[in-house]
């Protein structure tokens, strides 16, 4: 079985199909579908109150009142951030001129930025001739 055979599974039983009909979908056996989402615990009846991590599937149980969780744990939200970088939607990005050479740079999260490099800095600030990005 592929990966995309098993997401597909996840997201299909997660939709509430049965092993039969996803087993028609995905062309694979029936009991081939039903012992993957019972290893992987997808298995009785869909329950409303129970979504599944984005990273690797693993059921996460949903609290009343609270915010719903997208992640079973800090190392599966770290590692699908990670692995999926063009959906951080970054806004705090800023441009400057360094103070000692004049290029132009960005620097993210950092208003206050002067330089463009630490050796950059050191030259301007202790005076040391030093090459720019050495």
């Amino acid at each position: 079985m592929t990966s995309e055979q098993r997401a597909r599974i996840t997201d299909l039983r997660c939709q509430g199909q049965s092993y039969m009909q996803i087993s028609r979908t995905l062309g694979i056996p029936k009991d081939t579908v039903s012992t993957f989402c019972r290893r992987n615990g997808l298995s009785g009846t869909a329950d409303k109150s129970t979504v599944l991590c984005k990273q690797c599937g693993r059921p996460i149980k949903l609290h009343p009142k609270r915010k719903p969780k997208k992640f079973c744990s800090d190392a599966c939200r770290v590692m699908w951030w990670n692995s999926h970088p063009e959906r951080v939607n970054r806004k705090a990005v800023y441009h400057f001129v360094c103070a000692y050479c004049g290029e132009a740079f960005s620097a993210y999260g950092n208003a206050g930025r002067k330089y463009c490099s630490h050796a950059c800095y050191i030259s301007d600030r202790f005076g040391k001739e030093r090459g720019c990005h050495e």
